[in-house]
């Protein structure tokens, strides 16, 4: 096996390992596409397990400031996932710079940085997950990439929003709030020792339906894309629909547990994608 075999190997492994809904969309794009988007999501992968990882503070933005140079110099690096990207960006137009804005973003993390509007919300949002959507439109078929490109990153806000609706009750057990301050107030709430006192259902569902609108404005992508890399995108947005329209419906299911889709609903998002569902 070749060094950059060994690296996609690499890539897809921590991909696969990583529990990721996505995995099984991913898997839906051609070999050399589908080995491009795992090195993608691999290095996405190791920056956000340094932000969330047990290290200290200081010690987390030394290692993300490493990364960032190892970035700039990534044609150079030995490392697997690194230079996975590096060959899957000599191969596709995949703007490897947006690594930078993750990287933005892991430190905002890092920081404990709260936001006060939803437009400082939507700029994390941008470095964290519009990065990775303007990333993997470089490795799918686009008919216009100018077109596509804003609506890649819209997607991959809409699909932060989803994980922060999510994963409240777990990020505030760690002191993180990504709820904007102005509409905590708008709903009479306040955050008290790692939960939010209040009508916090209303915030709930506010907060899935918004996701749910910014994510039918991203799904406007796929007419702009092939089919194999419109039934990827489906398959990895579905579920997401799914899920926040769920919460929407009965925002109490944020507060008792992460919610999650039943594998049966997984597969009916799959098969929905296979078949031309998107």
């Amino acid at each position: 096996m070749t060094a950059t075999a060994v690296a996609y190997e690499t890539c897809r492994r921590v991909t696969r390992a990583s529990g990721s809904s996505f995995y099984r969309g991913m898997s839906l794009l051609p070999h050399d596409r589908r080995d491009a988007i795992f090195a993608i999501y691999a290095l996405a992968r190791v920056i956000d397990d340094i932000a969330d990882g047990p290290l200290p503070p200081e010690q987390k933005l030394a290692e993300l400031d490493e990364l960032r140079h190892a970035l700039a110099h990534i044609d150079d690096s030995r490392d697997p996932v690194l230079a996975a990207v590096a060959d899957a960006a000599r191969r596709f137009p995949i703007p490897v710079r947006a690594f930078d804005d993750l990287i933005d973003g892991a430190e905002m993390d890092v920081r404990g940085r709260s936001y006060a509007t939803f437009a400082e919300l939507e700029s994390y949002c941008r470095c964290v997950a519009g990065s990775i959507g303007r990333l993997s439109l470089g490795v799918f078929v686009t008919s216009d990439r100018t077109a596509a490109e804003p609506l890649a990153d819209d997607l991959g806000v809409a699909l932060q929003l989803g994980n922060i609706v999510r994963d409240l009750t777990e990020d505030l057990a760690q002191g993180r709030v990504y709820v904007p301050a102005d509409y905590l107030e708008r709903f009479s709430c306040t955050v008290h020792d790692g939960r939010i006192d209040g009508p916090v259902e209303l915030v709930i569902a506010f907060e899935a339906e918004r996701a749910l609108g910014r994510l039918r404005r991203g799904l406007s992508l796929l007419p702009l894309l092939d089919r194999r890399s419109a039934a990827a995108v489906f398959a990895m947005a579905g579920a997401y629909r799914r899920l926040l329209e769920r919460i929407a419906t009965n925002p109490q299911i944020a507060l008792e547990a992460r919610p999650s889709l039943s594998r049966w609903e997984k597969g009916w998002v799959l098969m929905r994608s296979l078949a031309g569902g998107a």
